[in-house]
């Protein structure tokens, strides 16, 4: 698979004076996860935010398994419709979108929630919140390049992962937990999952993330990123809610419970991208994106 590089996009890097959210040291292993679960009103930071309607559902992985159609786990996608094993960048190019904000045609994916007797659970839909960080300064982020891929959680996880990265609640509550509870009926179960954001300014994918010495992004840490990847760009956090359902015998396509994870492609009509870290975060204000 050919990794794209950013090449120009060093310059929009020097344009908006941002990469260096003050460099920390290159120790990568303190960058796994975000330092803390994001909790609290949503609207208590800057950010912008997108929300969106199931796409469709596939046996595929355009991230992790390009070219290769039935080859994954089932994933529901939300965002652009025009998705598939085969899609490239330039095929997803104002495609049409189930997000409210229409020139958000990037593609978000996640594993399938299967109830007790393994049926699947369809989602009612999907809210993504781009933000800073924790502690990180709005003014210095980066819009994503074009065609940025990202990967957040563990598909193969059997044990617990990092509350900071996949969690579960009720609806908008604050409490976090590490597999899905009993939520009221007037509520929705949801899965949260956050996604890194630092960048290595160079490359937009890399398709051995098993690796955590070579990742193209990772998570920033006391509102720092590493001297090994300087480019602060927004924190995504996927939220994807369910109808509450028994959280008895509970699982996801890719496995256990615990194997939550989410994916990320970058084919966001990149001048709206770039108005909205520019009017939004950088203006460190709270902007509901609405259909245009």
């Amino acid at each position: 698979m050919t990794t794209r590089r950013a090449g120009p996009l060093a310059a929009v890097v020097a344009t908006f004076g941002l990469a260096m959210s003050g460099c920390a040291g290159d120790d990568r292993s303190t960058h796994a996860a975000p330092d803390a679960p994001i909790v609290g009103p949503q609207g208590n930071v800057a950010q912008f935010v997108a929300s969106c309607d199931v796409s469709h559902y596939a046996f595929d992985d355009p991230i992790v398994h390009p070219g290769h159609a039935g080859a994954s786990h089932q994933h529901v996608f939300f965002g652009n419709t025009a998705v598939t094993a085969v899609a490239t960048y330039d095929d997803l190019l104002g495609a049409g979108t189930t997000c409210d904000q229409r020139l958000d045609t990037a593609s978000y994916w996640t594993p399938v929630l299967l109830d007790g007797a393994g049926r699947r659970v369809d989602p009612r839909g999907a809210i993504a919140y781009y933000r800073p960080g924790a502690g990180v300064d709005p003014a210095t982020l980066a819009p994503y390049p074009p065609d940025l891929k990202l990967v957040a959680g563990d598909a193969d996880a059997t044990d617990a992962q990092p509350l900071s990265v996949v969690a579960w609640s009720c609806g908008v509550s604050a409490v976090r937990s590490v597999t899905p509870t009993s939520c009221p009926a007037r509520s929705t179960l949801r899965l949260l999952v956050t996604f890194p954001d630092c960048w290595d300014g160079e490359r937009t994918w890399v398709p051995d993330q098993r690796d955590a010495d070579d990742r193209h992004a990772v998570y920033s840490s006391a509102g720092e990123c590493p001297a090994s990847h300087p480019v602060a760009i927004p924190q995504l956090q996927l939220a994807v809610d369910h109808p509450p359902v028994d959280p008895d015998g509970l699982a996801l396509s890719s496995g256990s419970i615990l194997s939550g994870h989410a994916d990320f492609w970058n084919t966001w009509d990149q001048a709206k991208l770039v108005s909205e870290v520019e009017m939004c975060l950088h203006r460190g204000i709270t902007c509901n994106v609405t259909a245009n």
